[in-house]
């Protein structure tokens, strides 16, 4: 998060942790490619989060997981296109495309890093409300 600060204040976004969420975990698996992943659901976050919004981050104990949520108040993603946004090179639309820039791959590394860990990654997601991006670590 600190990364990605000064980013987000230039659309003054603030970004912090869900209530609750300051417990540590040890988990199992690799530091740079769960950074990775994080990075680009908080950079993709404050990309389409509306300005003077928000990005929340929820750690939560599910046993012998953990689970992760990047959460926003941007502009969400409409239910038709939420099946395919972690395909490579998937835009949602091409004016989309040319505001925000990007290649299209992002989401697609975030689901390959997530499944080589033997975790699984989801998004809940509403046009004018926000979305989430949640997903699965086993503990360490």
């Amino acid at each position: 998060m600190e990364a990605l600060e000064m980013q987000a204040r230039s659309k003054n976004i603030s970004l912090g942790f869900k209530e609750g969420c300051n417990k540590a975990f040890m988990v199992n698996a690799e530091r740079e490619m769960i950074q990775q992943v994080l990075n680009n659901l908080i950079y993709n976050s404050i990309k389409y989060g509306n300005e003077n919004g928000e990005t929340q981050i929820g750690i939560y104990d599910m046993g012998k997981y953990i689970l992760v949520e990047v959460s926003d108040n941007g502009i969400g993603i409409a239910q038709h296109n939420l099946h395919r946004i972690f395909e490579r090179f998937y835009r949602i639309d091409k004016n989309r495309s040319r505001k925000f820039g990007g290649s299209g791959l992002g989401l697609a590394i975030v689901k390959h890093i997530i499944e080589a860990h033997g975790q699984s990654i989801n998004v809940r997601s509403t046009p004018g409300t926000g979305s989430t991006f949640g997903f699965t670590l086993k503990k360490g």
